[in-house]
């Protein structure tokens, strides 16, 4: 009796490995599809076929296109807060290498397919809430991050702005970048950044 217990333990738990790798797989074939076609150009079939999957599958893991969309910008918004923490273990002292990774965030696939998912929000009433509720969660976990690597004291009266005014200035970058590939304004801007830092923040 135990032993029929154990092997369908180690049975279930196999299963349940594809299916987490299944669903990243999803995740990720989204966002790929929404930086490079955009909300129209992305459909369940599309996303999974791009992630080996069958469409069936896919409608498995998530009941619809909004339910997976919302859930792949979510899934690599957290991906990329993870790597920007793990880029600076002990917190950094230079606040120009902090101030360029808080750029790299709103310059890679992230920002360009959330910017996708943004404008299909606007004209969808449904996805408009989800996406809405979404950013403010990844905003404030953008902000914390910011707060923590800069050693920012937003006891302060004004560091809290100045942090703000950071993200979005790198939002505004961000932006930028999906016309046009420019590097060197860009690291005079984050130079600059980096010194009112220092001034602003002691």
């Amino acid at each position: 009796m135990g032993g029929v217990t154990v092997v369908g333990a180690f049975d279930r738990a196999p299963k349940q490995d594809r299916s987490r790798a299944t669903r990243r797989r999803l995740l990720q074939a989204a966002v790929d599809c929404l930086a490079e076609h955009g909300w129209a150009g992305s459909t369940v079939s599309a996303v999974a076929e791009r992630a080996g999957v069958s469409r069936g599958a896919a409608q498995h893991h998530f009941r619809t296109r909004e339910d997976l969309f919302t859930a792949a910008v979510e899934y690599v918004a957290e991906e990329r807060s993870l790597a920007l923490r793990a880029l600076f273990p002990e917190g950094a002292a230079d606040r120009r290498a902090v101030v360029a990774a808080v750029v790299d965030l709103y310059t890679g696939p992230l920002f360009r397919a959330a910017l996708h998912l943004w404008v299909a929000a606007s004209n969808e009433d449904q996805l408009r809430c989800r996406v809405t509720e979404l950013e403010a969660r990844v905003g404030r976990e953008a902000h914390r991050i910011a707060v923590e690597l800069l050693r920012a004291d937003e006891t302060v009266p004004g560091v809290r702005e100045t942090v703000q005014g950071l993200l979005d200035m790198a939002r505004g970058l961000g932006l930028a970048n999906l016309l046009t590939d420019d590097t060197g304004r860009r690291d005079k801007v984050v130079a600059q950044w980096a010194a009112l830092l220092d001034e602003a923040l002691g």
